[in-house]
């Protein structure tokens, strides 16, 4: 999941990036208002977990890195004024969330951990769930983006994770 996350990531910025930036920031009435509050909504959400992950004990060495990043208060938090900047961002979380990934085991996906939300409420969840909830809340942020970015004339194509599963076809 975090291949196809940096893959879908990678198609929707290069898409977003063939807009003008007038395009890119108007408010489509979406969710998130536009295709940049969206992107900017996903980063934001993938930091604000990446910071909860990065509290447990024992702790993941890949995560260490956050304390060079914001912890956002609010699931609306501009992380950077452009696109390009949005992306120079993401691209940053995109490499801590493969590292991140890799230290993964069955066995840490096993337990559970406790996290505090940002309306300052304490939870004690699934590992493997959270982390299942951490891709998904991606994908379903990127479908919204890839219909801002159609109604605006540009296709990403393919966003199927199908498109990354090797195959033994001969």
């Amino acid at each position: 999941m975090a291949k196809y996350n940096r893959w879908m990531n990678e198609r929707m910025y290069d898409a977003a990036a063939s807009l003008p930036e007038s395009a890119v920031i108007a408010d489509m009435k979406a969710f998130f208002g536009s295709i940049f509050g969206t992107l900017n909504h996903i980063a934001v959400a993938d930091t604000i977990w990446l910071h909860r992950f990065s509290q447990q004990e024992p702790s993941f060495p890949s995560l260490t890195v956050l304390s060079e990043l914001p912890h956002p208060a609010s699931l609306r938090q501009a992380l950077a004024a452009d696109l390009s900047g949005l992306r120079e961002y993401r691209s940053r979380l995109d490499n801590i969330i493969e590292q991140w990934a890799a230290e993964l085991t069955a066995n840490r996906l096993s337990g559970d951990i406790s996290y505090t939300n940002t309306a300052g409420v304490t939870f004690r969840r699934n590992l493997g769930a959270l982390v299942q909830h951490f891709f998904n809340h991606q994908t379903h942020h990127r479908g919204q983006v890839s219909t801002l970015l159609f109604q605006c004339g540009v296709d990403v194509g393919v966003t199927d994770l199908l498109t990354l599963i090797p195959s033994d076809d001969a």
